[in-house]
């Protein structure tokens, strides 16, 4: 009996022994499963001066259009368009035949003639008249006359000057020239053709001006607001900086000026018409190209850029993840501004002295191993052990 519960006795302890072991085991390999934690790139805000911008989307137009249209009836027997390139203002391009109005020019300076030859011997008759009325020689009616005829021969005279400065006008108008500076389009009527002239007449080509350069665009309504709030400061929105950049363009190479505003906002866009004016010296920029507009809204200010990677999206919120206390990752909603040389401004929700988190699958609250990089970096740097941007914090666990 005694052996019977010695051998139960020892079975037990064994029993409780292996136990032990396969627990202490099990824990030993839970403590070298444990995760380690995540190394990831880490940068500092960058602050900058800049003057606080917004962009719109506009186009260039020619501030002078012209369809050029005769101004005489007849045939052209000339062409001297340089199609396509810059003409100035009075340069030859059509000529129409001279010859007719040659010929009524001549006529109108024959009857000028005659008319002048009748006011001189109208003259003479009065003067002569003038003498005799005095003295009772002729009756009164007769120098009446006399002065008639004299006014009569001094209005065909001044007729007949109108005549020829009409017929020497119309010749002119032979030679149709540029009416303003700019680029000249194709020719629409070569020579040998009949043309019209007036209002109605066919065009022979059109002009429109190159320098400078007017850029439409929309501001919204809160844009428009900014700028009476500046005037109601003493300050003046008339001449505000603009810069300009083409679709082609990085950045916005082409200086301008804001000159006008429209007197009222558009309710169906809830926008209002401005204009700037853009110099175009060598006339490379052309009217109708698409223009982004930055348009300066105040003085430089303490500004804040980050990496566009480092931005996150929840439900249409944008955030990045900040290095809190005791190195762990930390929510923060952020309000965007523009791109400026390739950083992104944030407007509201980042300080100065902040670090985010550049890159890496990290989420709100993990502990993190911080490695300082710059905010702005090539593609050579290897930034983080992952490709993956710190944007893909998971949404379920930014409130914490």
């Amino acid at each position: 009996m005694r052996v019977r519960s010695a051998l139960l006795l020892a079975s037990v302890v064994l029993a409780i022994g292996g136990l032990s072991s396969a627990c202490s085991e099990s824990g030993g390999n839970q403590t070298a499963q444990a995760p380690a934690i995540p190394q990831v790139p880490v940068a500092q805000v960058v602050v900058r001066e800049l003057a606080p911008s917004t962009e719109f989307n506009g186009s260039l137009s020619a501030p002078q259009s012209v369809e050029l249209r005769p101004r005489v009836s007849g045939t052209i027997v000339s062409v001297h368009v340089p199609e396509g390139a810059l003409v100035r203002k009075g340069q030859l391009l059509f000529r129409i035949d001279p010859r007719p109005f040659e010929v009524a020019l001549d006529q109108a300076q024959a009857q000028l003639r005659q008319a002048q030859a009748t006011a001189a011997l109208a003259e003479s008759n009065f003067t002569r008249s003038e003498q005799l009325v005095s003295t009772g020689a002729i009756s009164r009616k007769v120098y009446d006359d006399a002065v008639a005829q004299r006014n009569v021969a001094r209005a065909q005279v001044e007729a007949g000057n109108a005549a020829v400065a009409a017929a020497r006008l119309d010749l002119s108008f032979t030679q149709v020239t540029a009416p303003i500076s700019g680029r000249v389009d194709r020719v629409l009527v070569t020579a040998g053709n009949v043309v019209g002239a007036g209002a109605n007449a066919a065009p022979l080509t059109t002009i429109k001006s190159v320098s400078p350069l007017h850029v439409l665009f929309d501001i919204d309504e809160a844009t428009y607001l900014n700028f009476i709030e500046q005037a109601r400061r003493g300050g003046s929105t008339a001449r505000l900086p603009v810069q300009i950049g083409l679709l082609t363009e990085q950045g916005y190479p082409h200086s301008a000026t804001l000159d006008f505003l429209g007197n009222g906002i558009d309710r169906t866009a809830g926008t209002i018409r401005a204009r700037a004016v853009v110099a175009n010296p060598d006339g490379d920029l052309a009217p109708g190209l698409f223009a982004r507009v930055k348009l300066t809204l105040d003085a430089p200010q303490q500004t804040i850029l980050i990496e566009d990677q480092a931005v996150g999206s929840d439900q249409g919120k944008n955030y990045v993840l900040v290095v809190g206390q005791g190195n762990k990752a930390e929510y923060r909603p952020i309000e965007l501004g523009p791109v400026v040389d390739g950083l992104r401004v944030v407007k509201v929700g980042l300080k100065p002295d902040d670090s985010i988190i550049v890159k890496g699958l990290v989420r709100p609250g993990m502990q993190i191993a911080s490695r300082k990089v710059s905010m702005v970096q090539d593609e050579a740097s290897g930034a983080g052990d992952s490709n993956a941007p710190a944007a893909e914090a998971a949404p379920a666990e930014a409130g914490q």
